[in-house]
């Protein structure tokens, strides 16, 4: 199945845009989200990768293709076909590049094309279930082939050890920082119920004492 779908800007890593729902049943799904992140920084650096390439990462493989300054890229299991990955990938290049093209090279925002994402989850539905009529044609059409698209690891597209271990460290960064916010999320809450109902407390308090003190005095 197609996990992330990820668009970004070659000549400077730019994230024009992401599958919003994407990674919510996936687990580390930030982790590989910033592997994304790195490997489009590294095809900004202009490393002479190629326009189309398979990358593994753990029990998934990362499918992107280049055209036009664009890196269109997804995640898939290892078990989904890599001629349905690849022209999933080519429909939304086609589409992206004909509502898009002419404020690509003007986009001075992350996620400045969000839209798009419209588009990804209607065209994803399409390509998840590799049995329908549809994609049995597609993996059947011998004038598309993929055969020779390189296939690599991660460790050699990123680098071993140090930028692998960057990407971990700004994982566990995010998650830790995540975790924070919640703790101070509900530290607030705590606070509000507190500044709520404490006045109501003391009125109570307050009428309980006098009830008190007078049932003695009487």
């Amino acid at each position: 199945m197609v996990k992330l779908t990820m668009i970004a800007r070659v000549t400077d890593g730019l994230l024009l845009v992401e599958g919003l729902d994407d990674g919510r049943d996936l687990r580390d799904a930030e982790f590989y989200k910033q592997q994304v992140k790195a490997l489009f920084k590294n095809l900004s650096r202009g490393q002479n990768e190629p326009s189309r390439m398979s990358i593994e990462t753990g029990p998934y493989i990362f499918h992107y293709i280049i055209e036009g300054r664009v890196c269109y890229l997804t995640m898939c299991d290892r078990a989904y076909p890599k001629k349905l990955a690849f022209q999933y990938l080519e429909d939304l290049k086609n589409e992206f590049e004909r509502v898009n093209g002419a404020q690509i090279e003007t986009a001075a925002r992350p996620y400045a094309f969000i839209k798009f994402d419209t588009f990804i989850q209607k065209t994803k539905k399409l390509y998840q279930d590799t049995h329908t009529q549809r994609n049995i044609a597609k993996l059947n059409d011998e004038l598309y082939e993929v055969h020779q698209i390189m296939t690599r690891n991660v460790q050699e597209v990123l680098g071993v050890g140090e930028k692998l271990d960057q990407v971990s460290e700004m994982s566990s960064r995010l998650t830790s920082e995540s975790r924070i916010y919640a703790d101070k999320a509900r530290d607030l809450n705590r606070q509000a119920l507190i500044r709520k109902w404490a006045p109501v407390a003391i009125v109570f308090g307050v009428v309980f004492l006098l009830f008190w003190v007078k049932t003695k005095i009487w």
